[in-house]
Order: C-alpha cells, then sequence, then structure tokens
C-alpha cells in the first residue's frame, strides 16, 4: 500500500552521543576495564526527527547546534535522511550537545548529558520555522531543550490547528496548563510516574496513571510499556497494544524510534492502535542495534516486523 508521506515537523535537541559498551553498569566509584567504544549522533528530538524520516515522513528539524565538528557532522548526518534543516541554527558560542552513555551487555543503559547550545534554542527560532509548522500534520516535542521553545511551538501550533505530540522526557514535572493543551501524551512509566505520582509496575496502575493524565486536560495518552507494548487511553477507554519479543542490544532511543514512527502512521491517517502497533514494531526493531540514530529502522524493515504478527 502505498502512503503519502505526512510533514511533520520536530522541536527539540541535537547531541553526539559517546558511548561504551560494558559487562554491566559501574557502580559508584567503580571503574570498568574492557569496553568497546563508538560513536552515534544523538540527542531526542533529532533521534525522532531520523526515525520520522527513516518510516517515512517529509521532516522538518528545529533545533540548536554548535558551530564546531560536532554540529556539523550532526547536520550532515541529518541531511543524509533527507531531513530539512533549515531551521537547525548553529550557536557561536556554545559546543554542541554531547551525551555519555554506558550499555550492560543485557541493553539496559545510563546516560549523562550536557546540553550546550540545545540550551540556547529560543521561542524566536521556534518562530522562525512558523510555516513549516504551519503546514504540518503533527508537531512533535520533548523536553532536552528549554521550556520557552517548548510552549512557542505549542502555541504555533494550536494556532494552526496542527496536532501536539509531546514525549514528556527527560522526566520532569509539567503545569497543568501546558498538559491540558497537549493532543497526545507518550510518557515512559518513570515518566507517568513522576507527572502524576501512581508507580506503574502492572496493567491496572498504567491505567490510573493513564487515567490520571487525562483528568489533568491530555487528549489521549500512550504508555509505552517497554517489552510489554503500550497503553492506549483515550475518552473511549483504554486498550493494550502488545510488544514484539526481541533480543535487545541496547535500548537507548526505543522510546524516540517509538515517537517518530507513531507521528508518520498518525500523519498517514492510521487509526491510533494501528499506528501504535507500527511504532512498537519501530521500537522493538531499534532495541536490537548499538546506538540512537543508527538504531532507527527503515519503512520497509517496520512494515516486515509489524507483518510477521509476534506481537
Amino acid at each position: 500500500m502505498q502512503h503519502k508521506a505526512p510533514a511533520l515537523v520536530v522541536v527539540g535537541s541535537a547531541n553526539t552521543d559517546m558511548i561504551i559498551q560494558l559487562d554491566h553498569l559501574p557502580r559508584p566509584g567503580e571503574t570498568l576495564l574492557g569496553g568497546t567504544f563508538s560513536t552515534a549522533a544523538g540527542g531526542k528530538g533529532a533521534n525522532q526527527a531520523v526515525a520520522a524520516a527513516r518510516a517515512g515522513g517529509r521532516v522538518a528539524l528545529v533545533a540548536c547546534v554548535g558551530r564546531d565538528t560536532l554540529g556539523r557532522e550532526a547536520l550532515a548526518g541529518y541531511r543524509r535522511d533527507r531531513i530539512n534543516t533549515t531551521h537547525v541554527r548553529r550557536d557561536p558560542v556554545q559546543p554542541s550537545g554531547v551525551a555519555l552513555i554506558f550499555v550492560a551487555r543485557g541493553g539496559e543503559n545510563c546516560i549523562a548529558v550536557a546540553p550546550g547550545a540545545n540550551h540556547q534554542l529560543t521561542s524566536a527560532d521556534v518562530a522562525r520555522a512558523e510555516s513549516a509548522i504551519a503546514g504540518a500534520r503533527a508537531v512533535l516535542l520533548q523536553l532536552e531543550i528549554p521550556l520557552a521553545a517548548v510552549r512557542a511551538a505549542l502555541r504555533l501550533a494550536r494556532r494552526h490547528r496542527v496536532p501536539v505530540i509531546l514525549n514528556p522526557a527527560p522526566a520532569q514535572p509539567l503545569p497543568r496548563a501546558l498538559l491540558s493543551q497537549i493532543d497526545l501524551l507518550t510518557p515512559n512509566e518513570t515518566e507517568a510516574e513522576l507527572l502524576t505520582g501512581i508507580r506503574v509496575r502492572q496493567p491496572a496502575s498504567a491505567i490510573r496513571a493513564a487515567r490520571a493524565l487525562r483528568a489533568q486536560g491530555v487528549g489521549t495518552v500512550i504508555l509505552t510499556l517497554g517489552a510489554r507494548g503500550a497503553l492506549v487511553a483515550t475518552s473511549e477507554g483504554e486498550e493494550l497494544v502488545p510488544g514484539f519479543k526481541v533480543k535487545a542490544v541496547d535500548t537507548t532511543a526505543a522510546g524516540d524510534v517509538f515517537n517518530g514512527a507513531l507521528a508518520v502512521a498518525l500523519g498517514e491517517g492510521r487509526p491510533l492502535v494501528a499506528a501504535t502497533r507500527f511504532a512498537c514494531a519501530a521500537a522493538a526493531l531499534s532495541v536490537t542495534r548499538l546506538g540512537a540514530q543508527p538504531s532507527a529502522p527503515t519503512r520497509k524493515e517496520i512494515e516486515a516486523q509489524v507483518r510477521q504478527g509476534k506481537g
């Protein structure tokens, strides 16, 4: 089936990931030898943009990188994925963002981020992308950039009646006034707990958390549950979309891949549950590969995973 590529705008962060693979994550004060080092393009905003582009979207990225080698290489990578970088500004002072990532043998990770130029993304930068936002099928946001830039993107999207998907990561408290303007919120278990105070450990608690978020004014909630899939919660009720059984190598950016693929599927007009299944398939493929953006699958790979029907 042929789908028209939906126009999407991603407003968010752009980093370079520096990754060390280890047998286990280091404990406080512990030095581990023998790890394998690599670098990969990352940053939640850029990850979601790349994931959406590979899943079949026409993507414009609004971000800020430094005037350094890392920034130049990041831009070259986005262009290879046919992402519109017109609205990626290069800050003359701050360096490009960097993330240091430890990945254990089983796929678990811990991450530290130096935001650099990401924290220089302003409301004015977002305003310059108004025409792109006005013509989009959806705007995708996260929280690795200043909240003022997030609010600016939200205002423009609402002005032009463009649906907003907010991935509330990294986890932080958000005011009800902001949540009530979100069309679709995509927290993971940790983020849902921070926003609601409800520990998400099984389907029943996931449902309670999703209902609590909807009670704060969120239109739709898709609560991601890792390998178990995702819970879709709307005014009509809740439905669990099962995950896909795969061997995890690195869970870095699995949530970003989920969000990018979800935005594409919804932009194409797929029903919510079918779009969530498409996103679960993309996320499952991503954890079988090392790195953030390198792990994002192609449209062909995602469709094949969905057809296998192993979710």
